[in-house]
């Protein structure tokens, strides 16, 4: 059961409308997350090789108020403690946030054009396809994912036992790569549970275990 919390921070006006349902990403984004042979190396090489082109422009792309809902849901999401891997972490823009309410951080990304460009160097960085994640079993206390795609099986893998997995959508629906909380939860083996709410323009869940 996902219980939805009410807003607290309101919406912004002029939300960016960057993707609907028919986005080609938005199809991909589904397909990573619901049909296990849908990621295959060509299109890792594809999507590592896109994200490379634009890192040096990326900060451009980071839009203001962005942190307020990835405050909110760290705020309100029940997480905190032990070592969090933050999946998708680009440039850092959120990683900073994430070190006030974790132990430790492993920040991966799938282009090292991303993280030469990353504003911060705090944690631990790592080059890394997230369908195969450089952690062992049951490592991280918490799995952040802000605007990335959804590898369920790792994600099984990689959270230890009452973990929770943080997914936040910058802009709500029309962020390219979005998965609804229910679709979150549908995704990842076994059943699970949380909260979720919107904040400024975006929206965010965080699971655990049921």
């Amino acid at each position: 059961m996902i219980e939805p919390l009410p807003r607290v921070v309101a919406e912004a006006p002029d939300r960016p409308e960057l993707a609907g349902p028919d986005h080609p990403i938005r199809k991909v984004t589904r397909q990573i997350a619901f049909e296990p042979d849908a990621w295959t190396p060509e299109r890792s090489g594809k999507v590592a090789a896109l994200f490379d082109a634009m890192a040096s422009e990326w900060h451009a792309r980071v839009r203001e108020g962005h942190e307020r809902v990835i405050d909110d849901a760290l705020e309100r999401g029940g997480v905190g403690g032990g070592l969090c891997l933050e999946v998708g972490s680009g440039t850092g823009a959120a990683t900073p946030r994430l070190t006030e309410y974790f132990d430790g951080i492993v920040a991966v990304d799938l282009s090292m054009e991303m993280l030469r460009h990353a504003s911060v160097n705090q944690g631990r960085q790592a080059c890394a396809d997230a369908a195969s994640l450089p952690l062992a079993a049951d490592a991280a206390h918490a799995i952040m994912h802000v605007n990335a795609f959804l590898f369920p099986s790792e994600v099984d893998r990689v959270l230890a036992p009452g973990g929770s997995v943080i997914w936040v959508s910058t802009l709500g629906d029309r962020t390219p790569i979005y998965l609804s909380a229910e679709d979150v939860a549908a995704a990842l083996p076994g059943e699970w549970s949380g909260r979720a709410s919107q904040a400024g323009w975006g929206s965010w869940c965080v699971l655990s275990r049921a």
